[in-house]
């Protein structure tokens, strides 16, 4: 039997992504790994209500933009107030697409990744 732990997203900027992850999503640090040599960092993110980790890697010797394909996978979050995080996502600049017709919208992290919110049903 298997149940999920964590997800991965290599960030460029780890600074300015946390700041995203906590006013965009409420995500709040929980562990942090660094490599001796400085080479990567590894903070995992959560909810403060599951088990699941959003994992965030800095590499030192990876200085490009990384190659997101097209962006056909994404991260899914439950929004309880489905209006207000709407607004609060409107206001921060960071929604990327809307499918209201489905009920859903997806914002766009500091380095492109997409995150889906879907209203609590």
């Amino acid at each position: 039997m298997f149940s999920f732990n964590h997800f991965n997203f290599n960030v460029s900027d780890l600074d300015k992504s946390l700041a995203f992850y906590k006013e965009a999503l409420g995500l709040e640090p929980v562990r942090r790994k660094e490599a001796e040599d400085g080479s990567f960092i590894i903070q995992f993110l959560g909810d403060g209500k599951t088990d699941f980790r959003l994992e965030l890697t800095w590499l030192r010797d990876h200085p490009q933009k990384y190659d997101l394909g097209e962006c056909e996978f994404h991260l899914a979050l439950r929004a309880a107030d489905f209006e207000a995080a709407h607004k609060k996502h409107q206001e921060m600049g960071c929604i990327c697409y809307e499918n209201p017709a489905m009920g859903i919208y997806f914002i766009s992290d500091p380095d492109g990744y997409w995150i889906e919110i879907i209203p609590t049903r």
